[in-house]
């Protein structure tokens, strides 16, 4: 199958947090997008790997992806070398995407700029002829995509562009609440965390609503790129 995006992220749910609404307006649009998470989570203070699996899954099918995997790396304690990269390397040349998006280039949590780094490496090294892997015992084909972003996280970092999410946030939401495990919960007996308050969850929308407000739309989500954003013509800017 191949597809117009495909989205990676270090733990389930960092997709949808980082770049849920973007990815639900390409699915409306009629882009085929799919998911791959790099671990289960499985160190989470909250929940465990298997709720996280379930989780995920149903988070999915709100979003309307096409296909989510998880590549089952050590969460905590993956690294960017030639074995983990060429787990990626199989999804990108097995998904063929124009866009990759990836984690943030800079976060609180280890695993998300150590996944960013290893996804964007991966990208350059899966079009190279010469690195050879196979997938189902067939020897795949190169593929490098033409784009790579990386989505916004914890840190408030400076995006180079942002997306007019409006009138997909409520996807949004809905794909993140799906991880009931790891957010707000008045009812939960789980130990509290960064991200479980009701602080978090709100913020989730009020800095879309911020960055929405520098492009006079309701609502926006914010990319880093790796090389120039380029436009076809001037009034292509919104």
């Amino acid at each position: 199958m191949k597809l117009d995006i495909l989205a990676f992220g270090a733990h389930p749910d960092d997709i949808e947090l980082g770049a849920g609404a973007t990815i639900a307006k390409e699915i409306a649009h009629g882009k085929k997008v799919g998911a791959v998470d790099l671990t289960r989570g499985e160190l989470g203070t909250r929940g465990s790997a298997e709720i996280r699996d379930t989780e995920a899954a149903k988070a999915a099918k709100i979003l309307g992806l096409s296909v989510r995997e998880n590549l089952g790396f050590a969460d905590g304690f993956f690294v960017n070398d030639k074995a983990h990269q060429t787990e990626i390397i199989k999804m990108l040349r097995k998904y063929k995407p124009e866009i990759v998006i990836c984690n943030a280039i800079d976060d609180r949590h280890i695993d998300h700029p150590k996944g960013s780094q290893l996804v964007s490496n991966s990208c350059f090294l899966s079009g190279l002829i010469k690195f050879e892997t196979e997938l189902n015992g067939e020897l795949q084909e190169p593929w490098r995509p033409k784009k790579v972003y990386h989505y916004i996280q914890w840190k408030n970092l400076n995006p180079d562009f942002v997306v007019d999410v409006s009138g997909f946030m409520d996807v949004k939401v809905a794909s993140i609440l799906a991880y009931s495990s790891q957010f707000f919960d008045p009812n939960s007996n789980e130990p509290e965390t960064p991200i479980s308050n009701r602080n978090f969850i709100d913020s989730v929308t009020y800095r879309a609503r911020d960055l929405g407000r520098y492009i006079n739309t309701d609502y926006a989500e914010g990319f880093n790129v790796e090389r120039f954003a380029a436009v076809d013509r001037i009034d292509d800017l919104i």
